[in-house]
């Protein structure tokens, strides 16, 4: 085995959970399983190792590539026609409501939504920054109104 496969392989292997969460966090058509994203992602970030400079860390540039693949999903899906009503699988809340935090966090708008899933996912400012090519006092303004947005909508007090 090469040793740029064997390096990337150590990559996965240890942000292969960060990749998972990225991927179930986005609302996929019907066509599409998070096993299918997953996939996906890996597809895209094994495209743009050789190009991984690491000027930022492994974890921020796998976040970054894996958000970026999802949100270009994701927008395949909006220009596709939606299925009839019937083709939808049934939702079914659980009592801690993540799915109902989930759907509040897909609601916003970009680049929000990727501020806001980086944050839950223990990045700083500054990483996040480097993955939406923001400055970190943009990040910091822009991840509070998006908090205050969620509390004030939602009627949520425990956000931070």
């Amino acid at each position: 085995m090469e040793q740029n496969e064997k390096i990337f392989q150590e990559i996965i292997r240890r942000h292969r959970d960060l990749i998972w969460s990225v991927c179930s966090s986005y609302r996929l058509s019907a066509a599409w399983t998070t096993e299918d994203a997953f996939h996906e992602v890996l597809c895209a970030l094994w495209r743009g190792f050789a190009s991984f400079d690491r000027r930022s860390s492994e974890r921020t540039w796998v976040f970054r590539v894996a958000t970026n693949t999802m949100v270009s999903l994701t927008r395949k899906r909006s220009n596709q026609p939606a299925p009839e009503a019937a083709e939808w699988p049934e939702l079914h809340y659980s009592d801690d409501g993540y799915r109902d935090l989930v759907d509040m966090i897909e609601a916003l708008a970009e680049p929000d939504r990727t501020i806001v899933k980086a944050h839950s996912q223990g990045f700083g400012y500054a990483e996040i920054g480097k993955i939406t090519g923001l400055t970190t006092a943009a990040v910091s303004m822009r991840l509070t109104r998006a908090l205050r947005k969620l509390r004030k909508q939602f009627n949520l007090t425990n956000l931070k």
